[in-house]
């Protein structure tokens, strides 16, 4: 038996499935218990149902994005794993890019299933799990002390806590990038002699990606059409996918 069927097996399934199953009953419950709260506060039921659906609708196409992440984990790590991550408290960048971290470290070349064994998976699944589970620990111990300062109107003009974390985020994600970017550049610049003739193609897909949320954001934020921002990330990561595909059928 394969590492990659053992990972699919029916006890991972029924280990992973039942965390998902029960995070969402609990959304489940707490929807139940919002309209009940709504009901009791004589809102519209018929505007109730109007923002349930546009939520729906709204929620769909971005989870694309999601299911894209669970495929491309998939191949390396089995179904159930990416399934339960990405379903409960996983984020898309986090958990590729820990998972491949992980990899690396164990000494495989790449993420694939040709060269997972049962420690390197048990590796990057500690990994995956050990580093994000600060998130839910500072919240429970320093929530209430932060939204105190935010309550306080320290995030304004004074750069108190609001002003900090949406700079501190900006600057998260932008050191993210320029990582991921200075890998496909070294990858480029090392794989041949001058003029380099390294492997360009993930800085093609990178900027094909970038152009294609930099269209969004600008029909989001100059054309009034603020819906798009909901399918920004879901629209660049296909567009992003695609383009590979061509470049890699046609180079």
């Amino acid at each position: 038996m394969t590492i990659l069927s053992q990972l699919n097996g029916p006890a991972v399934y029924a280990v992973c499935g039942g965390i998902v199953a029960f995070v969402a009953v609990v959304c489940v419950v707490f929807m139940v218990r919002a309209w009940r709260a709504g009901v009791a506060l004589g809102m519209d039921k018929a505007k109730m149902r109007r923002v349930i659906t546009s939520s729906v609708t709204f929620t769909v196409l971005p989870s694309v994005g999601i299911l894209l992440g669970v495929i491309a984990l998939s191949g390396s790590l089995g179904t159930p794993w990416p399934w339960l991550r990405l379903s409960v408290v996983g984020a898309l960048h986090y958990e590729t890019q820990v998972a491949q971290a992980a990899a690396e470290q164990v000494g495989m070349s790449s993420l694939s299933a040709a060269e997972m064994t049962p420690r390197a998976f048990t590796t990057i699944a500690l990994l995956m799990s050990v580093c994000i589970m600060w998130g839910m620990l500072l919240s429970t111990l320093f929530s209430k002390r932060y939204l105190k300062k935010l309550g306080g109107g320290g995030g304004t003009k004074g750069g108190g806590a609001a002003g900090f974390g949406d700079r501190a985020m900006t600057a998260m994600f932008i050191g993210l990038i320029c990582a991921y970017l200075g890998s496909y550049i070294g990858a480029f610049v090392s794989g041949g002699q001058f003029p380099f003739n390294g492997d360009w193609s993930p800085l093609a897909v990178a900027g094909v990606s970038a152009l294609t949320m930099a269209g969004c954001v600008y029909l989001s934020e100059k054309k009034g059409m603020a819906w798009v921002e909901s399918f920004s990330i879901a629209g660049s990561m296909l567009v992003g996918m695609a383009a590979a595909v061509l470049l890699r059928l046609w180079v």
